[in-house]
């Protein structure tokens, strides 16, 4: 291959993958594949955060790296069960209360929240809003995450709520197609199943998503779920006839695709990472995420690199993926500087507004402040 050709294609694969690491503090690894160029983003969870100063710094750090190309810092921030940042961060109910009221502005104000609080600190993208259908009361990993059990009003306050998100100048990421809701495995523990046909599929799963698309949200994270009626041998996330055929195609998706993380045990169960990152791409993922082990990273990365040279990825692909993701970047990644009072520049009246919608406290009942590490 071409030097130049080389660099460039390698430059286009780095971009494709977003890592997660051990800490509070940047791990060495994670900070060496961001300035070589061999990764494009990081995502933070729970054992990363440490007072919002520190988490500023961080992220901060994070973008320095590469002032030229600043990393996408990402988290999932949802509400109830799944928040990273803890008070003094606004802390959200469950979506699913935001259901309850059927208010479309109650969920943009809620998108709006998150948003200009994330920023605040630092962060570009937030994978919320979950835009599955909770059909399925047995389900036990979706549940409260999402707003009802009528797609109908999953698609309206979902879109209201990436509305509100991407608003305040934050990537929103609707999740997890084709559709999460109607599980009843853990795709962290195991890999599910849904056997449902296109009819079901596109009356209930799938509307939630379009609407998202519609409303021009800037990602959308796939599940790890294999769908008879589309590809019953592979889970959608890995599938050349799940992502381009459904969610390009049909449903009009011209944002960015990324995986769930790839070292969930329904991926590493059944592949190691490099090859799942692979396949992945292949099947029409632009961004994989690896949330826990650093050097699965240059692994991952060797391997794309091997593939396109042997043919099995496609240099125009990857290029055309990469172009999606600095797009993204250059809508949503902020370098500027931070407020004096972090805690003053938080939404709290906007936060108090929400609550007294809702008949909350400043205590939202319901939320179980326990860590639910979505990536274990």
């Amino acid at each position: 291959m071409h030097a130049k050709m080389a660099r460039n294609i390698e430059e286009d694969i780095g971009q494709t993958i977003i890592a997660g690491f051990q800490g509070l503090s940047l791990d060495p690894v994670i900070a060496r594949q961001v300035r070589s160029g061999r990764l494009g983003g990081v995502i933070l969870f729970r054992r990363n955060l440490g007072g919002l100063p520190e988490v500023r710094a961080l992220n901060d750090e994070i973008h320095a790296l590469r002032p030229d190309e600043p990393p996408m810092i990402a988290l999932d921030q949802e509400g109830g069960r799944v928040q990273r940042l803890r008070a003094p961060f606004p802390e959200l109910p469950p979506m699913r209360r935001l259901g309850e009221t059927g208010r479309k502005s109650l969920a943009h104000l809620a998108g709006r929240v998150l948003g200009r609080g994330l920023r605040v600190l630092g962060f570009d993208q937030n994978y919320a809003p979950v835009l599955d259908v909770d059909s399925n009361p047995a389900n036990p990993v979706i549940g409260d995450r999402a707003f009802s059990s009528d797609p109908h009003m999953v698609s309206r306050l979902g879109a209201a709520f990436v509305d509100g998100l991407q608003e305040e100048g934050v990537a929103a990421c609707g999740k997890h197609f084709p559709g999460h809701g109607d599980t009843d495995l853990d795709s962290h523990l195991a890999l599910p199943r849904i056997d449902h046909d296109l009819e079901r599929l596109e009356a209930v799963e799938w509307p939630p998503f379009r609407a998202a698309a519609r409303a021009d949200v800037a990602a959308i994270m796939t599940a790890h779920v294999v769908f008879s009626a589309l590809d019953p041998a592979v889970p959608a996330t890995l599938s050349p006839k799940v992502l381009r055929p459904t969610l390009r195609e049909e449903i009009r998706f011209d944002g960015v695709i990324v995986s769930d993380d790839l070292e969930m045990k329904s991926i590493r169960d059944h592949r190691d990472v490099p090859t799942a990152a692979v396949e992945a791409l292949a099947a029409g993922c632009d961004q994989i995420l690896i949330c826990h082990h650093p050097e699965e990273v240059d692994r991952a990365f060797d391997a794309l690199v091997r593939a396109v040279e042997d043919g099995i990825l496609d240099p125009s692909e990857i290029a055309e993926s990469a172009d999606r993701v600095r797009r993204l970047k250059r809508r949503f990644v902020r370098v500027d500087a931070a407020p004096d009072d972090l805690d003053a520049a938080l939404p709290h009246a906007d936060y108090a507004e929400l609550l007294a919608s809702l008949g909350e406290g400043e205590e939202i009942a319901g939320v179980d402040p326990t860590e639910y590490d979505l990536s274990s």
